[in-house]
């Protein structure tokens, strides 16, 4: 079995720029971050684009739906934003693709100290090596089918619906 990481920025792959006092995009950590957790299983890593979910449409929609079409591999892992993960999921959930296909992302950038994104990481790509096809939602530890997630933005978790 092989992976495939689809990056779309979100969070986990925010830099913290000191001088102007924000999160912005840069280059992805995700190369790092692989290299970092020693993955043993064959991985691809694209990066499809880095950007808050929040901005994101229908059109960057398509453009992950047609990344996960055009996969090889039957085990997919996107990468992120919190905030319209669900709203993507469902795009790729009504596409009904025979592939296992796990969403996560993370609530403090990579790179900021306690990050769950190096947890969440792991997390999904065990459980897209797990899961029977479909598209899930991998958070906090926990696996969502893509129509029953909905994050609580009060307690910076998912939940179901």
């Amino acid at each position: 079995m092989s992976l495939r990481i689809l990056a779309t920025g979100g969070t986990f792959d925010k830099h913290y720029d000191e001088l102007a006092g924000k999160l912005s995009f840069s280059d992805s950590h995700l190369p790092a971050v692989i290299k970092r957790a020693r993955l043993t299983v064959p991985v691809e890593l694209d990066i499809c684009m880095l950007m808050d979910s929040l901005d994101m449409d229908d059109s960057h929609r398509q453009t992950i739906l047609q990344a996960c079409q055009q996969a090889p591999e039957k085990a997919l892992v996107i990468i992120h934003g919190t905030d319209t993960m669900r709203e993507t999921a469902e795009v790729l959930g009504a596409a009904n693709l025979d592939k296992t296909i796990v969403f996560t992302g993370a609530m403090i950038p990579y790179e900021i100290d306690h990050s769950d994104a190096f947890f969440n990481l792991g997390f999904a790509c065990a459980a897209a090596q797990l899961l029977p096809a479909g598209v899930h939602v991998a958070m906090n530890g926990r696996i969502f089918p893509w129509n029953d997630v909905q994050k609580n933005r009060t307690a910076g978790v998912f939940v179901n619906k």
